[in-house]
């Protein structure tokens, strides 16, 4: 959309949400957020937080809820969001952008709150992703496009350049429906970043041309974006083109379910349980309260303010504590003990994450990671890199991202750990690049990437994050009860590039119209080598389950139609599944439609023949 006034990038984070923009040949400018932080209350923040308050009838005063650009509000976004939902949490909902890539739900349908009471009350993950967006939205047009006669369309930001970005780590269905909430947000045409590139992006627009002389040719950048609730590692290469220095990103990690908040909820559990020694038992509401504190004395500590414990003051509850207070302190020493030995603790190359004995039957809630040190997550994805001749690659240069890594502490830490391993395997020095802002980098590298793509600037190669494939059951005789073996046939390799298409030639499908079509879609961060059409039969462990494709082709129930295959990743940054007849160049397009997937479906059990 090269005739938008504006370039606006937006960072749908799980904990908080960003917004920058800039007009072309202009500065990168960051948008204050109109937004509630009390009852009534309207104040304009360069963050808001990714909280949806749906109150009941009785939980909060219809005025409470009133906007600028809507008097007949029922929910609230936002700073008073959060805050009003630690009183009510049954009536917030948060992490709808981690609920996104939950393969066991239905994210299309409206389960949050998660364990709410009303279900008339509750949102999808991506109508609460939209609804974020929405206010985003309204938000900027009431402050860009508002003038004395009423709104100015070429200024809404429907009408913009969009860029919106998502983690590395997103796999093709996540990102699909992050493209859906923009759509019901009224977006309709947004692109898709990933956000490590686009912190990548705001540290070489802080550097200005000066970039190509903190890097060389051989660099590899670890971008270790730790937030509020997720973690997210991505790879960068440096290499040379036509004399030029080029970027390209090589390895994704994992979506890791582990953060600031995780942190949070361990320093709560600290501070309770010396309560409890003392007597003084907490009920989940106080923990809820006492967790929120324990986030503002966690950056307090943290950013070097103070060198003294955090004082805390409670709400009593019960008979004997009416109208009273409880007082505690979070000590120094507790948040540098819990956040370095439980998050980021010393440990070998060669560790991998520890899995916890899986208990028969637990809640279905988010995935949080059974191991929270994030040293040993980054650990097992950086022991699965090597080079063309078989040596360990380590990164020469780490750039942090992210408002947990605003402590120096816990940067210094990840250099610690990184400096350490690379002495193991004689591996190379280690740098950070400097970060301006690690709660703005990424909204704002994504508008610079929005320039670049208008013809100035450096761009990073990238493509898709992971290999993706077509679970196909083998072609053999019935054996009773004995599921036929499912091979994954690759429909789309890593690194398949943006605005390209790939079809396995010389070979064909088949497929039923007229009922629904199903097909089982996986992908892979480990096997960055497999081409297009090449078939897989042992693949457990390396290639996971994302989720079942469903269509329902039109023609006569039960006829078969011969198709071949073809995948078309798209300029937004999605990926796209074709069956196209040769006999007549139909073309049906295998949509993500998530379902709650099959109790242990046999299909995704990989055999060996």
């Amino acid at each position: 959309m090269s005739f938008s006034e504006f370039i606006i990038g937006i960072d749908l984070g799980t904990t908080n949400s960003v917004v920058s923009y800039a007009r072309e040949g202009g500065s990168i400018q960051v948008f204050a957020i109109p937004q509630l932080t009390g009852p009534g209350t309207i104040e304009k923040q360069d963050i808001l937080p990714s909280a949806v308050l749906i109150p009941g009838e009785n939980d909060t005063p219809f005025q409470a809820l009133v906007l600028p650009w809507d008097t007949h509000s029922t929910q609230a976004i936002g700073e008073f969001a959060r805050n009003r939902g630690a009183e009510i949490p049954h009536r917030l909902i948060t992490s709808a952008k981690s609920w996104l890539c939950h393969a066991l739900v239905d994210r299309n349908k409206p389960i949050l709150p998660w364990e709410g009471p009303d279900s008339h009350l509750k949102l999808s993950p991506v109508g609460a992703s939209a609804a974020i967006l929405r206010h985003i939205r309204d938000a900027w047009d009431y402050e860009m496009a508002r003038n004395a006669s009423g709104f100015d369309d070429h200024l809404r930001m429907e009408n913009q350049e969009v860029l919106l970005t998502v983690p590395a780590s997103f796999d093709a269905v996540a990102r699909e429906l992050t493209v859906q909430a923009a759509q019901m947000a009224g977006l309709n045409h947004v692109t898709l970043l990933e956000e490590p590139q686009a912190a990548c992006y705001a540290w070489i627009e802080a550097s200005g041309d000066n970039w190509r002389r903190k890097v060389e040719k051989g660099d590899l950048i670890l971008v270790c974006d730790i937030g509020g609730g997720t973690t997210d590692f991505s790879l960068i290469a440096v290499s040379e083109q036509n004399g030029e220095l080029a970027l390209e990103r090589i390895a994704v990690g994992n979506h890791l379910l582990v953060g600031g908040d995780n942190m949070d909820l361990s320093l709560a559990y600290t501070v309770s349980q010396k309560m409890a020694e003392k007597g003084t038992r907490l009920d989940t509401w106080q923990m809820r309260g006492l967790c929120h504190t324990c986030r503002k004395g966690k950056e307090a500590i943290l950013s070097g303010g103070m060198s003294e414990d955090y004082s805390i003051t409670l709400l009593g509850r019960g008979s004997s504590l009416i109208g009273g207070t409880l007082k505690t302190r979070l000590s120094v020493e507790d948040v540098y003990r819990v956040l370095l030995e439980g998050f980021l603790p010393n440990c070998n190359l060669s560790e991998a994450p520890v899995k916890q004995r899986a208990m028969g039957i637990r809640e279905i809630g988010l995935s949080y990671e059974s191991d929270p040190a994030i040293t040993r997550h980054l650990a097992w994805f950086l022991s699965s890199q090597f080079d063309e001749s078989g040596k360990q690659k380590l990164p020469t240069a780490v750039l942090f991202n992210g408002g947990v890594m605003k402590a120096p502490l816990l940067r210094n830490r990840v250099i610690e750990v990184l400096t350490a391993w690379a002495k193991t395997v004689s591996g190379p020095s280690l740098r950070e690049l400097p970060s301006r802002d690690f709660d703005r980098s990424v909204a704002r590298g994504a508008v610079y990437y929005g320039l670049a793509r208008r013809g100035g600037g450096i761009r990073i190669r990238g493509g898709l994050n992971k290999s993706y494939y077509i679970g196909v059951a083998a072609s053999m005789p019935a054996v009773p009860g004995m599921p036929a073996p499912v091979k994954a046939l690759c429909v789309a390799p890593f690194g398949m590039e943006e605005g390209t298409s790939q079809a396995i030639e010389n070979r064909e499908f088949v497929l039923v119209v007229g009922e629904p079509a199903q097909f089982d879609f996986l992908g892979s961060t480990l096997r960055h080598e497999d081409r297009t059409g090449e078939v897989v039969e042992a693949w457990e462990g390396e290639i996971e389950l994302a989720t079942t494709l469903e269509t329902e082709l039109s023609g006569e129930p039960g006829t078969l139609i011969p198709v071949t295959l073809e995948s078309r990743a798209t300029e937004i940054g999605t990926l796209e599944i074709w069956c196209i007849s040769p006999s007549d160049g139909r073309q049906w397009r295998l949509e993500f439609n998530v379902r709650e997937p099959r109790e242990t479906p046999p299909s995704h059990c990989p055999s060996s023949p």
